[in-house]
């Protein structure tokens, strides 16, 4: 094939898409750098369907709208220190490919050349043996004169490159492996020629070790990124900002987004310091030494065999989800306008290393999803019960009820009943002008839910915060409440002064575009 146009080259990233899927789990299991947390597979695969989405959209015709998709797609989807270094490799993939036609060879190879450098501008601190030690070589081995002849040479020179990762970086040696991130650069070639030589989608390679236990466990810190709009200042100001916070630091920008990366203890400091800077769109904090303790258990390395049940909520706000973590659940990244999919929860069900499970879905949007996923992962033999949790205080409550030594006949009840008592209060903003269940709201204002459904407007999130209290405070002993990531704490500190007979907590981390998540009790 000696050129593809621009609708055969979307196609060839949905394939690649497809055929990178297949490898996750065996990319997780390599992933020790720069932590080993585990998710290296998850990260790049989610990048790679943020881009597929973005082309489904598209006018796939013409190359700019491709080049687009793909360089907006994957900075606003990039997950993870590898997810964020492969959305600028793409970015620097679109960048040579914008202004043609076509993409023949000789395209192709400067595309690749120019991603791999894109991707090296975009770390403050390059290191080798990682997936920019791949991504170059691939750019720099990439000959020959047709499509399929200058893919073939770019993943010969990319393997080749992945094999001396052990070299670059001692901590690969020590656990036995190659890099996890070049891995997946590789994967992602494969499936581009997959798509130039028609192959068929492999069988998934089964997975014998997790290079994850050849590490004890130790604290890692949080992997925090934000997403932000409405930037008016230089990129390397906010990286001048959030240096001092930690390492693994990456902030980059395109189509008026900057998207930041950072391992760092203290997520909250950070993300206060990068609010002033734009308007917050997304965040995301995972405990990483949290996801490294699940792996181990999930690749039995744990002492004792897993107890009975094992508990997976679905959880947006890193406060939020450390709390869910904290009464023993695995959590899985979704809430309001950001539903998780049957493949996202099947995967964490499939994760858990107890033969029984209770999932909380935390959305009406959910149950379908966790329902289908219940029932595949039923058909793989783990039984699994979707307790259908409607919002996030609901799911909490139930939370507090679980025990992993319990089985789910004698958990559900006591669960139940907990999720009946509790109410949920959501203080956010309209997204547009609007009349909901007889209750007139204005695009911007404050508005305040009450287990779910729109029961006031107020001029400021405190006094609809206030309000909702007063409704649905009576009889009530403990308000927890959840910060969103620009609410100052003083507010809230002040309103819980005007509540005696509530024990209030002020907690950071809620979900984004709150004001405010509250759960009484």
């Amino acid at each position: 094939m000696a050129s593809w146009t621009p609708g055969e080259l979307a196609e060839a990233f949905r394939y690649a898409t497809d055929w990178f899927r297949v490898y996750v789990e065996e990319l997780n299991a390599l992933n020790v750098y720069p932590v080993p947390d585990g998710d290296t597979g998850t990260n790049m695969h989610l990048t790679l369907e943020a881009v597929r989405r973005e082309l489904d959209l598209a006018d796939t015709s013409r190359m700019p709208e491709v080049a687009r998709a793909i360089a907006y797609g994957s900075l606003l989807g990039a997950r993870g220190n590898s997810g964020v270094i492969l959305s600028q490799i793409l970015k620097g993939f679109a960048e040579a490919i914008r202004r043609k036609d076509l993409l023949d060879a000789s395209i192709l190879r400067e595309a690749l050349r120019l991603g791999a450098e894109t991707g090296y501008r975009a770390v403050m601190k390059p290191v080798e043996g990682t997936i920019l030690t791949v991504a170059r070589a691939a750019g720099e081995g990439a000959k020959g004169e047709g499509l399929e002849a200058t893919l073939e040479s770019a993943l010969a020179a990319a393997k080749e490159a992945l094999e001396r990762t052990p070299e670059l970086l001692p901590v690969l040696k020590q656990a036995g492996v190659v890099d996890a991130g070049g891995a997946g650069y590789v994967r992602f070639l494969e499936g581009l020629r997959g798509y130039a030589l028609r192959l068929p989608l492999p069988e998934p390679p089964k997975v014998e070790r997790y290079a994850q236990t050849a590490f004890a466990t130790e604290a890692f810190g949080y992997c925090t990124e934000f997403l932000m709009e409405g930037v008016e200042v230089p990129i390397e100001r906010i990286q001048e900002a959030v240096a001092p916070f930690g390492d693994s630091l990456l902030v980059v920008g395109a189509e008026g987004y900057v998207k930041g990366h950072i391992h760092t203890d203290d997520p909250d400091g950070l993300l206060a310091a990068v609010a002033r800077f734009g308007r917050m769109v997304r965040t995301k904090v995972e405990d990483m030494t949290q996801q490294h303790t699940e792996i181990l258990a999930m690749a039995g390395a744990a002492a004792e065999a897993p107890p009975p049940t094992g508990l997976l909520a679905v959880a947006l706000g890193h406060g939020v989800a450390r709390a869910f973590r904290s009464l023993g659940a695995r959590v899985v990244a979704g809430g309001q306008t950001q539903n998780p999919s049957v493949e996202d929860l099947l995967s964490a069900i499939r994760s858990l290393p107890n033969p029984k499970a209770i999932l909380l879905p935390n959305n009406p949007n959910v149950f379908l999803a966790a329902e289908e996923a219940a029932r595949l992962a039923g058909e793989g033999g783990k039984e699994v019960h979707v307790l259908r949790t409607r919002t996030m205080g609901q799911g909490l409550a139930a939370a507090v009820r679980y025990f992993p030594e319990g089985e789910p006949e004698e958990l559900l009840p006591e669960m139940e009943a907990a999720m009946a008592g509790a109410r949920t209060l959501e203080v956010t903003w309209a997204s547009r002008d609007a009349e909901v269940d007889g209750v007139k709201v204005l695009k911007d204002k404050p508005i305040g839910l009450l287990d779910g459904r729109l029961v006031l407007v107020g001029e400021t999130p405190e006094e609809v915060l206030e309000g909702l209290v007063r409704l649905a405070g009576e009889g009530k002993e403990i308000l927890t409440l959840f910060l969103g990531p620009d609410t100052p704490k003083e507010p809230a500190q002040a309103l819980a002064e005007r509540f005696p007979a509530l024990a209030v907590e002020i907690l950071p981390g809620g979900p984004d575009l709150y004001a405010y998540l509250g759960v009484l009790e």
